[in-house]
């Protein structure tokens, strides 16, 4: 009765249906708890030096404060822009789509069926752009909610390592142990993550600036993150800049931008970031792409940008434990990885 598989599934469902629910509360939290793991380093170094709790906590805030009006400024006039050129841009997309299909058809190649049609359609790939970049503005819509739930979760984890060792048992503290791993593995992951998210999103930005792109800010926004999204986020950033490209460009220019994105790519994702996360920290590209899929569905756009942070704990947590470690190796990226762990 204890492990009873139908009343877990059930229980599993209930709060699974829960978080759906309650997008509005739950999507706040955990972009909160996420700037709060990615802000944990620099609180850290500032404890390290002396620094009082309620002045670097001020000053990180302070930070954070600066940051985001920075971002809102550099941001808010690109995609104001982008949404309202965004039908054009669409309906010009489709028009050099169409008319490849028609020029296969008079070579002798059938497409002229709507359904071909109604499945090719570029146009939708920049409207998923711009609706992404849109819901993770209304998620930060909540932006005083989410800037004091960050200085609470930050005055408390200044006071957590105390707080673990005033639970004196010997299992609290086991249990405890397992926990800072998963903290500290997670603090470790997500910042590094973060540090090579902004420089991918920066090189971007200076790329599609120095080809001329239009809205280069925008695509280095979403670059940094989609980045978050080993492989998959990187293709998904490509894709509507590229097409802006072929339509603003012209074809030798896109090119140059999709060199940029592989080229950008490359160097961060696959050879500065494994030197600093190793392979540990890696899940399989069909996790990638499911976690993907159920946070999104779960918890909408934001859910998908959060869905590898929010996957990698579970597995920061499977690693802690010997009964669910199993767990942790189906989810990692290959055997060779496993081995490298021992």
């Amino acid at each position: 009765m204890k492990n009873n598989p139908v009343i877990v599934t059930a229980a599993v469902l209930i709060v699974l249906s829960w978080l759906r629910y309650a997008q509005d509360l739950v999507v706040p939290f955990l972009l909160s708890l996420f700037i709060s793991v990615i802000l944990a380093a620099p609180m850290g170094w500032l404890k390290r030096r002396g620094v009082p709790p309620m002045l670097a906590i001020g000053i990180i805030s302070l930070g954070l404060a600066a940051l985001g009006l920075l971002l809102g400024a550099l941001l808010g006039h690109s995609l104001t822009a982008f949404s309202e050129n965004l039908p054009e841009y669409q309906q010009r997309l489709r028009q050099m789509v169409y008319g490849a299909l028609d020029w296969l058809s008079g070579i002798g190649i059938d497409t002229s069926h709507a359904a071909i049609r109604k499945v090719i359609d570029p146009g939708a790939v920049m409207g998923f752009a711009n609706g992404l970049v849109g819901a993770l503005g209304n998620g930060l819509s909540h932006v005083f909610l989410i800037l004091f739930t960050v200085f609470f979760m930050l005055l408390e984890s200044w006071n957590l390592p105390a707080k673990f060792e005033a639970m004196g048992s010997e299992k609290a503290r086991r249990a405890l142990d397992r926990i800072g791993q998963v903290i500290q593995s997670t603090k470790e992951y997500t910042s590094i993550k973060a540090i090579m998210s902004l420089a991918t999103g920066l090189l971007i930005w200076i790329g599609c600036r120095l080809i001329g792109l239009d809205f280069a800010v925008l695509w280095g926004f979403l670059a940094f993150l989609l980045n978050f999204i080993p492989t998959i986020g990187s293709i998904i950033a490509a894709v509507p800049a590229v097409l802006l490209a072929v339509v603003q460009l012209g074809p030798g220019p896109a090119l140059l931008v999709a060199l940029l994105y592989l080229g950008v790519n490359t160097l961060i994702g696959n050879l500065i970031e494994p030197r600093y996360m190793g392979q540990r920290v890696g899940l399989s590209t069909l996790v990638v792409f499911l976690s993907m899929v159920f946070w999104g569905w779960l918890l909408g756009p934001v859910g998908m940008l959060l869905s590898v942070p929010l996957t990698m704990v579970g597995k920061f947590a499977a690693e802690a434990n010997e009964q669910t470690r199993w767990l942790a190796i189906l989810l990692g990226p290959d055997r060779a990885a496993v081995r490298g762990q021992g």
